[in-house]
This record gives structure tokens, C-alpha cells and sequence, in this order.
């Protein structure tokens, strides 16, 4: 039975055309990327969001570029069909254009992921352009800007709507394949939706973006501490570690593990 075909820029922006919604969810190591991709997400986000979720950091700014291809190495080895989107981290696509190419390609190379992700404004255009023009497919991200916190003043409703409608469309001028929003305010989301061609995915900009995307972490009740609004929780999985993890402790201390299915003779 021959393989699934792998899910490419070209497939998302046809499944716009076509009014067939986008899901995608992060992760960040081999098991979880590959439930994902057997549960028949499109695509998959290696995102700086590990900082919070996995390194417990109070914000995304920590991660480092080796860091986050460490991860995304491991989750291009597990994914088969779907497409995977590796975030640029803070400051790497900052440093003039050369640079840019240079960390972006490392992450193209030295994983299996076929495209980029960088928080931008209509101030960024010569960087994806620059980047698409070397090969490196790239998903702009705009709106709330996790990697700006501290200019932004905190995690907040974007509804600068000349702004945002600038943001994405100067991206999608620029060669961004697709637009990620952030924060937006619905009807912002709504009038940027319909103006682009490329696909939009919203994370906390309503239900009429082309596709939608979470933390994998907060869906799954996994999350320690502040889960932002947007997130819908699918699962409690946390409570389901804790009480599992307390049954063990408990059939050691009571002598009840291992028993005669678990041992040797």
C-alpha cells in the first residue's frame, strides 16, 4: 500500500481554495509528533512555545536556534505525511539578511522540516523575500508577537486593523505562504481572510481563519498555570499522569508491584 503522500505549501493553499479547514498543533518530541501525524493533522509546529511548555520559562525568548532544531530533528523523524513549520527563534532572523539565510537554512538542513516561521510585521518583507528566494518556504506570524512581549506590554487583543491588514498583506507580497494570526480580533481575522490568498490559521483570531492551531500541550490539559482563553482543553491528561503516578507509588509502597506478570523466573 503505497505511503501517504506528504502534505506540501501547494496542498494548504488548495484546501482554501476549496473551503476545507487547516489544523494544525505543535510538538516537540517523537511520540507526540507522531500522534499527531497518525491522527491526520496537516501540519505541525515546532514552536518556541517549548520554552513555556517544555522548559518552563516564563516566556518564549530563551529558546536558542540550537535548541529548537534539536527538537525539530526529532519530530521530522517521526512525521511521515504531515507538514512541518519550525518557529525562527528570537533574535535569529534579526540580524541582517545574510545571517537570517544562514540560521534558516541550518534549520531546513539539519532537520526534516520543510518551512520556517518568523513574527513579522510589514518591517520584515525584504527577510521573507529574501528567504523565499533562497527556497525556504516561510509562514509569517502576525498579531500578538510572543517574541515582542516586553514592547507590547503583555500578551494583548491585537485590533490595530490598518496595521494588521498591512502586516499580512505586505507578507503575502513578500512570498509568505501562509499567515498565522494571533490574538486578532475576529473581525480583523475576518477581513484579512478574505482579502489574502494564501491560507490564514488563527490562534485566538475566532472560527473564520482557513485553519486553526494550538499549543498541543494546553489542548491536552497539560499545561501548569495560566492557559490563555483561545485554547479549548480536549483533554485532561494531567489528572490522567497524576493519577496513574500515584497508583504506581502506592503498589510499590504496598509490596503489590511488580507481581508474577511482571517478573522473571
Amino acid at each position: 500500500m503505497p505511503a501517504t503522500p506528504r502534505t506540501t505549501v501547494k496542498d494548504l493553499s488548495a484546501m482554501k481554495a476549496r473551503g476545507h479547514k487547516i489544523t494544525m498543533l505543535t510538538a516537540y518530541d517523537f511520540p507526540t509528533a507522531r500522534l499527531l501525524d497518525e491522527a491526520g493533522v496537516e501540519t505541525i509546529l515546532v514552536g518556541d512555545s517549548m520554552s513555556m511548555v517544555v522548559q518552563g520559562h516564563e516566556n518564549t525568548l530563551p529558546v536558542t536556534l540550537d535548541q529548537i532544531i534539536y527538537h525539530a530533528e526529532i519530530v521530522g523523524r517521526a512525521v511521515e505525511r504531515a507538514l512541518i513549520v519550525v518557529d525562527m527563534p528570537f533574535p535569529t532572523y534579526h540580524l541582517g539578511i545574510h545571517k537570517t539565510i544562514e540560521n534558516a537554512a541550518r534549520i531546513i538542513k539539519e532537520t526534516r522540516c520543510q518551512a520556517v516561521k518568523l513574527e513579522c510585521g510589514a518591517a520584515q518583507a525584504e527577510i521573507i523575500t529574501a528567504l523565499v528566494s533562497a527556497g525556504i518556504p516561510v509562514m509569517a506570524h502576525v498579531g500578538l508577537s510572543p517574541q515582542a512581549v516586553h514592547q507590547l506590554g503583555g500578551y494583548k487583543v491585537q485590533r490595530d486593523e490598518e496595521r494588521l491588514l498591512n502586516d499580512a498583506e505586505t507578507a503575502e507580497a513578500a512570498g509568505a505562504f501562509s499567515v498565522l494570526l494571533e490574538c486578532v480580533s475576529s473581525n480583523i481575522a475576518k477581513k484579512i481572510t478574505e482579502k489574502l490568498r494564501v491560507p490564514t490559521i488563527g490562534i485566538g483570531a475566532g472560527a473564520v481563519c482557513d485553519g486553526q492551531v494550538l499549543v498541543v500541550n494546553d489542548m491536552l490539559g497539560l499545561t501548569n498555570g495560566y492557559v490563555p482563553r483561545f485554547a479549548r482543553k480536549y483533554a485532561d491528561l494531567q489528572g490522567v499522569i497524576t493519577d496513574a503516578v500515584t497508583r504506581f507509588r502506592d503498589d510499590v509502597r504496598n509490596g503489590e508491584f511488580p507481581g508474577e506478570a511482571e517478573s522473571y523466573k
